[in-house]
C-alpha cells in the first residue's frame, strides 16, 4: 500500500522528464533539482536551512529509491546551500571560487536572518556549512549511469561570481535539461545584490542559451520553467537594464 509520504512527495515535485525532477521550496521559490540514474542521484542545491535538507533528502529517497550521491550547488546564497549539511557522503560541487563566498558562514547566516530565517535554524546550518570538494572551472561531466550525464558549466559571473549550471542529457533521447540557478528567474525580475556582476550578466546567459540550445528545458532559480525564448529575452532585458550589449 502507498504510503502518504511517497503520495506527498509526488504531489511536491515536477518531473520534468524521465529521472528528473523538481520542487519549488516555499517562502522564497527556490529550485531544488534532482537527476537520478542507475548509479546515483544529482541534487541541484539544498535549500535554506538543514530542515529543509533534510525533507529534501527523505523526499528524493522516496521519488527514487536511492540516497543522494553528488550535489550541485548553483551559488553561495543561503536559500540555495544552507541544507547542504544535511547529506551526509554526498560530493558537492561548485564553481570555482564559491568556497572562498562559503568560507564566511557568518556572512551567510547574516543573509539568512534578514530573509527572515529563523535565527537559531541559520546558526545551526552556518556552523556546518559545507563547501564544495569539487570546483569546477569551465565543465565537468558526471556519469550517474544508463546513459545519464550531467554536466556542470561555470557560466558566470552575473548574479554571483560563482555561477554552476547544470545540463542534463540522456541518451534515450528525452529533452536536455538546464538547471540555471539564479542567472534565470522567472517568478520575478532577476535580484542583483551587491555580489552581482552585472556588466557580465548577460554573457552568462548567452553561455547558458549555448549549452542549452533552442530546445531545451531551461529551470529557473526561482519560479516556472521556461524555454530558450524567455532566457533570451531575460537576457536582453538585463543588458538594457545594465548598459552592456
Amino acid at each position: 500500500m502507498e504510503n502518504h509520504g511517497q503520495r506527498g512527495a509526488r504531489e511536491r515535485w515536477e518531473l520534468l522528464a524521465p529521472g528528473i525532477a523538481r520542487r519549488r521550496m516555499p517562502v522564497w521559490d527556490c529550485t531544488i533539482g534532482a537527476v537520478a540514474g542507475p548509479d546515483g542521484v544529482l541534487l541541484v542545491d539544498t535549500g535554506s536551512s538543514l530542515r529543509e535538507g533534510a525533507e529534501i533528502r527523505r523526499e528524493v529517497e522516496e521519488l527514487f529509491g536511492r540516497r543522494v550521491t553528488h550535489i550541485a550547488l548553483t551559488h553561495a546564497h543561503f536559500d540555495h546551500v544552507l541544507g547542504t549539511a544535511a547529506f551526509a557522503g554526498a560530493q558537492v560541487y561548485g564553481a570555482m571560487g564559491i568556497d572562498t563566498a562559503l568560507r564566511d558562514g557568518e556572512g551567510v547566516r547574516t543573509s539568512a536572518v534578514r530573509q527572515g530565517v529563523d535565527a537559531d535554524a541559520a546558526e545551526e546550518a552556518a556552523d556546518l556549512l559545507v563547501r564544495p570538494h569539487h570546483l569546477v572551472s569551465g565543465e565537468l561531466t558526471l556519469d550517474l549511469g544508463g546513459g545519464r550525464r550531467a554536466l556542470l558549466a561555470d557560466v558566470g559571473p552575473g548574479h554571483t561570481a560563482h555561477d554552476l549550471a547544470v545540463l542534463v542529457t540522456d541518451s534515450g533521447g528525452a529533452p536536455e535539461v538546464v538547471f540555471c540557478g539564479d542567472l534565470v528567474e522567472e517568478s520575478g525580475e532577476p535580484q542583483a545584490g551587491s555580489d552581482a556582476l552585472p556588466e557580465q550578466w548577460p554573457a552568462a546567459l548567452d553561455a547558458l542559451l549555448a549549452l542549452g540550445g533552442e530546445d531545451a528545458i531551461y529551470v529557473p532559480g526561482h519560479g516556472a520553467v521556461v524555454d530558450a525564448g524567455f532566457v533570451r529575452a531575460q537576457r536582453d532585458a538585463l543588458a538594457l537594464r545594465f548598459g552592456v550589449s
